[in-house]
């Protein structure tokens, strides 16, 4: 099982952070062991100074697949919900000016948080998503905001590499991202219902 995730897939994210829009998804990986356990609270890593929250619609794969057409991915999808891509961005910043890979500011322990997965229909519409710190909102957007749909997520991807069932894919972040602190509580909606509720220690 690994995490696939899309970065700047929100027009208003990739301005904010300086960068010009992709014409492709952008794609870099987490593995299994970035999952945060269930239970457990958010630990921020010593390397970082200014690790930023960056809520998503997650997404869970029923079965395995490769070189997936639009027109058949969104039958893949078995469930979604919310999570974290948790971003040491100070660290980011640092690798990005030097032109090295990201996975040292994306990949670490407990870096992917993910809530209570419910049940996917293609028939549902667009799904809003928005993250509460502190029971202030801080972050909101709509799939249908996206550069890049789900479809043309998991098309792209398939084409290379394998697609595993269980596979999840971190579909990107809106605008509004900035940073956690201990005892920091982040709550997660997905069309308003609450499935991620969790501190930072």
């Amino acid at each position: 099982m690994k995490c696939i995730c899309i970065g700047r897939n929100y027009g208003k994210h990739a301005l904010e952070l300086g960068n010009d829009l992709p014409n492709e998804p952008v794609v870099f990986l987490k593995p299994e062991s970035a999952l945060l356990p269930a239970g457990e609270l958010i630990q921020l890593p010593a390397f970082s100074q200014d690790v930023h929250h960056e809520i998503e619609i997650v997404l869970k794969l029923a079965r395995p697949a490769r070189n997936v057409s639009r027109e058949q991915a969104l039958s893949l999808i078995q469930e979604c919900t919310v999570g974290l891509d948790l971003t040491a961005r100070d660290l980011q910043n640092e690798l990005k000016r030097k032109g090295l890979p990201w996975e040292k500011a994306k990949a670490f322990d407990g870096s992917a948080v993910v809530g209570t997965f419910v049940s996917f229909s293609s028939d549902e519409g667009p799904l809003s998503l928005e993250l509460k710190k502190n029971e202030s909102t801080v972050q909101s957007g709509v799939s249908s905001d996206m550069i890049f749909s789900f479809a043309e997520i998991i098309s792209h991807t398939s084409a290379f590499f394998s697609l595993e069932q269980g596979d999840l894919i971190f579909t990107g972040t809106p605008e509004g991202v900035g940073p956690i602190a201990s005892g920091d509580q982040l709550q997660g909606y997905l069309n308003q219902r609450l499935l991620l509720d969790i501190a930072v220690s």
